[in-house]
């Protein structure tokens, strides 16, 4: 009876480890017989995976007698070290995890991405709807990410170089992919402006040197770290332009104020053995003097024609002088005005008030009022005599006819 028992022991263990056996071939360690699984729940939270899905080359058709997956891996034979993606705390781990691999789309020999997930497209497992993909190797958000990048690596310095030269601006390419095309012209557009603004600051770097060499010097000479580059050389150039036209014109206008005193001065100092400009700027000046000069003799005369009776030659240096004052005196018609007011007051007999505004004009005043008095005077003597003459007239008339009735009568 105990050989019996201990026969019947020996044949429950044994019956034991050949149903483990069966256990351990169906489930792949973490897989069915099929070589899949369900996504645990605890996955489903962390966003690695959702349902059930397939590792290793599993499938639904695989034979559950086989004790093996009918499917072939994608690349290679897997690793003992075979991960699912339940075995990932975090998505940055699985990420971590499989670039550090090296895994990729044509190359996933853990079937991280696979028939569970969107089929083949580089991504392993499930990825959060907010995760930045293109931190995932050979993806092709990754890939685009980087073709931008070049793209506006090579945009960035051929826009630069654009800018700096001061070239019309053309952030467009018919190279590389799209991605590559909106990186370029984004990098292209920054590296103009950067350009630009670089050669603006060196341009007006080189104005100023330019200026600053002007004041210093009359004749141009570029600097080497200008002259090798045509678009500073002008820079500097135009700011050497600006400091002579500067001088030329402080020059210019130093020569017309010495023009502007001998002219009024009357004394002509021309200037010689310089600049034509220089000498035309004294003209001028010197002209101007002489007219302000001639100007000022006319003046005298007009206001003298206000208190002569009539035009006296005055005593002056030149002949000229003379004949200005005499042009002042003769163009002076206020004051025939004044004769005619004075005249006419006296005319009327009125008695002689000199306007306030014509006091300076007193004597002229007086002079016409007088003459206007005594044709006043004048008129009414003769206005006198043919008063009497009327009357006389009358009474001879009257008188003959007197004597004409008497003789008549004694008749």
């Amino acid at each position: 009876m105990e050989r019996f028992k201990g026969f019947t022991l020996i044949f429950v263990l044994l019956l034991l480890v050949l149903g483990f056996q069966d256990y351990a071939s169906a489930h792949s360690g973490r897989t069915d017989s099929s070589g899949g699984h369900n996504c645990s729940a605890k996955s489903i939270e962390k966003g690695l995976c959702t349902g059930y899905h397939y590792h290793n080359g599993g499938s639904s058709s695989s034979s559950s007698n086989s004790g093996s997956s009918s499917s072939t891996p994608k690349s290679t034979t897997p690793k003992p070290s075979d991960k699912d993606c339940d075995d990932f705390s975090s998505y940055d781990e699985v990420v971590e995890y499989w670039n550090n691999k090296g895994y990729s789309k044509d190359y996933d020999p853990e079937r991280l991405d696979g028939r569970g997930n969107t089929v083949d497209d580089g991504i392993p497992c499930e990825p959060p709807s907010t995760y930045d993909i293109s931190k995932i190797n050979n993806s092709s958000a990754q890939i685009a990410k980087k073709e931008e990048g070049n793209g506006k690596d090579d945009g960035y310095s051929i826009g630069y170089k654009d800018g700096f030269s001061d070239k019309s601006k053309n952030a467009s390419t018919d190279k590389g992919s799209v991605s590559y095309k909106d990186g370029y012209e984004n990098g292209y557009l920054k590296g103009y402006n950067e350009g630009q603004a670089k050669f603006e600051s060196e341009k007006k770097t080189a104005e100023e040197s330019g200026y600053a060499f002007g004041k210093q010097n009359d004749e141009l000479k570029v600097p080497s770290n200008y002259s090798n580059n045509k678009l500073l050389s002008v820079a500097f150039e135009e700011g050497f332009n600006k400091a002579i036209e500067e001088k030329v014109k402080k020059k210019e206008q130093e020569y017309n104020a010495a023009g502007y005193e001998d002219g009024k001065n009357d004394e002509d100092n021309s200037p010689n053995d310089v600049e034509e400009s220089y000498v035309e700027s004294y003209k001028e000046g010197f002209n101007k003097g002489q007219t302000e000069l001639m100007e000022s003799y006319i003046t005298k005369g007009y206001e003298d024609a206000f208190i002569l009776l009539k035009y006296k030659e005055p005593s002056l240096e030149k002949p000229k002088y003379i004949d200005w004052y005499k042009q002042g005196f003769q163009s002076n018609k206020e004051v025939l005005k004044i004769q005619d007011l004075a005249y006419e007051m006296g005319l009327k007999g009125e008695e002689m008030v000199v306007p306030e505004d014509h006091i300076a004009s007193k004597e002229i005043y007086e002079h016409h009022y007088k003459v206007g008095l005594e044709e006043y005077k004048e008129q009414q003597r003769e206005d006198a005599v043919n008063t009497s003459l009327f009357f006389g007239v009358l009474c001879l008339g009257w008188l003959s006819r007197r004597f004409y009735v008497a003789k008549k009568m004694v008749a």
